[in-house]
């Protein structure tokens, strides 16, 4: 084992020292930083001054209306961040090996398929994952994939996407688009309808299906929306025409006054779900089970087809 190089002052100072530190940073300004850790002004300082004796070098300069950090204490301060950092990221790793995901999976779902497959999901999940609670984070696909990139979220279920540094993934589900038409639409009534037999301008369609079913801008082929699945529908049922949507929101749709859903016709047109999370994750072996849940989850609902089985792909 290396022998530690560390002067015995340095080994004095404590995480929370260089939290206080890190938060006069932040905050620029000690009465400030103070009352944000619940702190006297003078304990800071003094706690302050403990680290930069330890180091052998000023943190900040002092005596301005804003506390800024001195050229040297700039690079300081970053070492300080990346330590406090690794000092979290332990917590987090002590506390996966006690209860999953570290009591809490900090889920990121698509708006269009989060309100239709979290239902289905919120039973089992405790089942699978004692102690574990999930907490959820609506958005959009690429927004979230950046969030989770970024630490703020633990897994993200999204549809195919380029691929990211450090980022694994794994294949859960093909769902089916259906068509959604206004009760008076001509082919209403119908199980199937053939994408062909359908006006390309009648088309009011999320962003997320436009690709799949109707290739062009929006004024040659229809009215592209970013809305949520009820307003898209209320928009069917105000201007007519249809929409494609997912097969999991059919019976919330279904149930909508003046909206009616059929099967499309041909070959299966829709979206592939994955699961992502980091691969430095230290839940790994419970981000697979809940991939496996998921997987099974898909199998009990009609219309999803189960993705061929693969093992967590990382992105180079």
């Amino acid at each position: 084992m290396q022998r530690s190089m560390i002067s015995m002052a340095l080994a004095a100072v404590s995480l929370r020292d260089l939290a206080l530190v890190q938060a006069v940073h932040r905050h620029g300004s000690f009465n400030r930083a103070a009352r944000a850790m619940h702190i006297s002004p003078s304990g800071l300082s003094h706690q302050v001054q403990k680290v930069e004796q330890a180091l052998g070098a000023p943190l900040f300069e002092r005596g301005g209306r804003r506390i800024v950090p001195t050229a040297g204490g700039q690079q300081l301060l970053q070492q300080i961040d990346a330590v406090l950092a690794a000092g979290e990221h332990l917590q987090i790793v002590a506390r996966a090996g006690a209860v999953a995901f570290g009591g809490e999976l900090r889920l990121g779902v698509p708006a269009s398929l989060g309100p239709y497959l979290l239902p289905h999901l919120i039973a089992p999940f405790p089942q699978h994952f004692p102690g574990a609670r999930l907490g959820i984070s609506e958005g959009k696909p690429r927004g979230l994939l950046r969030r989770l990139s970024e630490g703020e979220l633990d897994a993200v279920l999204a549809p195919p996407a380029a691929a990211t540094s450090g980022i694994a993934s794994r294949p859960l589900f093909f769902e089916p688009w259906e068509l959604m038409l206004r009760a008076d639409h001509p082919l209403a009534g119908q199980d199937s309808i053939a994408l062909a037999r359908l006006d390309p301008a009648g088309a009011t369609l999320m962003a997320e299906s436009h690709a799949d079913g109707l290739q062009g801008d929006g004024s040659e082929h229809g009215h592209v929306q970013d809305v949520s699945l009820e307003s898209l529908a209320a928009l069917v049922s105000l201007r007519g025409g249809y929409a494609l949507v997912p097969a999991l929101a059919h019976e919330r749709l279904a149930s909508m006054p003046g909206i009616v859903l059929a099967k499309l016709a041909g070959p299966a047109s829709g979206r592939e779900i994955a699961l992502y999370w980091r691969d430095a994750s230290p839940w790994h072996d419970a981000l697979q089970a809940f991939a496996e849940l998921l997987r099974k989850l898909a199998r009990q609902r009609p219309g999803l087809r189960v993705a061929a089985a693969k093992a967590k792909v990382a992105s180079p």
